[in-house]
């Protein structure tokens, strides 16, 4: 007993001494502008046995962190549908695969020709290399609004096939390997047909068992059951993945392209991203402990000039590349830029090595602070490609028209009567919809009528964020209720500054709830009301002149009165100015 809370104890101690390292490293770097990833692996060296040595064991924590790189590939394989995917083809596997290809080659070729490593060990530190940081580049050019332009989503690809990648290159390791062999794991060809019958096996559990278990949560309408459902799913992927000697991260990856089109997608990728920013922050925590500083000391001009051959390496094929592939210079070089350091997945992969016995612990740790560095670099390189980014992409005739893009311009939270009539009118100027409701019944109905309808709560700024709010025009609040108020529009404004909000409001007193919002307010049954009333003195043969000035008169008295009801603050205020039945307009008072 006293054990284990001697064990809790030094845990709790342990985190606190992580998570505050990380939060203090972190906001410094990014007042700097040098970007979160460098926080969190500085924050790891200066806690780590090396220098402070306030945590220990580090090689355990290193392991449940790589659980946040799982995640992250759950989360890239949720962005891929099928359509999305097979549009994007030709970058994924002509762009993506030239560039590890070549940059693999040629990083090998520069380790071997420059350091006394063997050929295998210079193979197995050079192909690691090739790779970029998808945890870095990804979220800087969201935060430009640039992923979803041509630029971005080519970089998108690239680094989507460098993902991919991942198991080949630690199956070449594997097969370079001098340690002794496992008795435990299966031969080659086994492992293939387990591969390929884990993910068979998988793409049946995602239709046939996780969309119906979503919906069944979704109606149940627990948030904290959705959580432990997202979780479950990736652990549980990677778990069978992992049992047959398989690439966790493989597995966590097939299981969000099955979900990827999902109506449960967005709800997904709100609640497991914070799970995946904490754990992938620990895993470079983790590494940057694991640095053999005093090993960097002795050879600090051999890390720096070999961080300086790979970023100059990696960006010079690239623009090759691009320029090979029709790209103007200037995007090419922005791309070239962009992509030139080295990524997290090559620490992974230099442990690989390391069990392998191909390299030793001292060039796992000279090579992890190479790429170190080389992220290091990658905001100075970011600020450098972003005039080349921003200058007009060459056109491309493989992608859609405005119909058809991935992003859309207008998001509509709730697809009942109300939002699917402004739905229509919308698609018929073909403005690009994501379309968000928290009914599984009316997500089904919809399906059955072939409108996409994704789950989860629109009033969430997370989930709005994962839907795509920060590159959409406008966001449109069409909830049935009284559930929007001032008080939540003021974050999403502040979220989404360059999105015009609109909401429907259901009565008065709503829309008293919504006064010095930043949003538009529409009465949902005020313009249809007064059109019964025009049709009815149609009826009654009333001039048509009188009817426009009954409903002029009428516009203005309830436009005052609701000014007056929202200054006071009192839905009795200008009860005076109301036009009451069996009172004549000149007897009011």
């Amino acid at each position: 007993m006293e054990g284990g809370g001697h064990g809790g104890a030094l845990m709790l101690t342990d985190g606190v001494v992580l998570l505050g390292t990380a939060l203090i490293f972190v906001l410094i770097f990014r007042r700097l502008g040098l970007g979160a990833t460098l926080g969190y692996l500085v924050a790891g060296a200066v806690i780590g046995p090396q220098m402070l040595n306030l945590v220990g064991e580090a090689q355990s924590k290193l392991g449940v962190a790589e659980l946040g790189i799982t995640l992250l590939l759950f989360l890239v394989g949720l962005e891929l549908t099928p359509a999305r995917l097979w549009r994007l083809k030709h970058d994924i596997f002509g762009f993506g695969a030239a560039q590890v290809v070549l940059c693999g080659v040629a990083v090998t070729c520069v380790v071997w020709w420059f350091t006394p490593f063997s050929f295998a060990a210079s193979i197995a530190l050079g192909l690691p290399l090739a790779l970029s940081s998808t945890a870095q580049v990804l979220p800087m050019l969201q935060s430009a609004g640039r992923l979803r332009t041509p630029f971005g989503e080519r970089a998108f690809s690239i680094l989507l096939f460098q993902d991919l990648s991942i198991v080949p290159l630690i199956t070449i390791i594997a097969a370079l390997s001098r340690a002794p062999a496992d008795p435990t794991a299966p031969p080659g060809w086994l492992l293939a047909v387990y591969t390929v019958l884990a993910i068979a096996g998988l793409v049946l559990a995602g239709r046939f068992i996780l969309n119906p278990m979503f919906k069944l949560i979704g109606g149940l309408g627990e948030r904290e059951m959705f959580i432990a459902a997202g979780l479950f799913t990736v652990v549980a992927s990677a778990a069978v993945m992992q049992s047959l000697h398989l690439s966790t991260a493989l597995g966590a990856f097939v299981a969000g392209v099955m979900l990827a089109d999902s109506p449960y997608r967005h709800e997904l990728e709100a609640d497991v991203e914070p799970f995946r920013s904490l754990l992938l922050g620990l895993f470079f925590v983790a590494v940057g402990m694991l640095l053999d500083l005093r090993a960097i000391a002795e050879r600090p001009l051999f890390v720096l000039g070999m961080a300086t051959a790979l970023i100059v390496t990696k960006a010079v094929i690239m623009i090759g590349i691009g320029r090979i592939a029709g790209m103007a210079w200037r995007p090419a070089l922005g791309l070239g830029l962009l992509l030139s350091q080295g990524g997290e997945f090559g620490f992974v992969l230099f442990a690989q090595a390391q069990s392998a016995l191909l390299i030793a612990p001292e060039a796992a740790s000279l090579f992890g602070a190479v790429v170190t560095l080389s992220m290091a670099s990658t905001p100075f390189l970011m600020m450098i490609s972003r005039r080349f980014r921003e200058e007009p992409i060459e056109a491309r005739g493989d992608l859609p028209g405005p119909e058809n893009v991935a992003g859309a311009s207008a998001i509509i939270v709730g697809y009942g009567r109300f939002g699917q009539t402004v739905a229509q009118m919308l698609t018929a100027q073909r403005i690009p919809l994501t379309l968000i409701d928290s009914n599984p019944l009316q997500i089904d109905i919809s399906t059955a009528f072939g409108a996409k309808v994704y789950y989860g709560d629109g009033t969430r700024i997370d989930l709005l964020r994962g839907a795509g709010a920060e590159e959409a025009g406008l966001i449109l609040f069409c909830i049935d209720g009284q559930s929007v108020d001032a008080n939540m529009l003021h974050p999403i404004s502040l979220a989404f500054p360059q999105a015009k909000i609109f909401v429907r409001a259901f009565d008065r007193r709503q829309l008293m709830r919504l006064a010095g919002s930043p949003a538009t307010a529409v009465r949902e049954v005020y313009e249809s009301a007064i059109e019964m009333a025009r049709l009815a003195m149609v009826t009654l043969e009333i001039e048509e002149d009188e009817i426009d000035r009954t409903e002029a008169d009428y516009r203005r008295i309830d436009a005052d009165r609701l000014d007056r009801q929202i200054a006071a603050g009192d839905l009795r205020a200008g009860k005076d100015m109301m036009l009451r039945p069996g009172v004549l307009p000149e007897e009011r008072t």
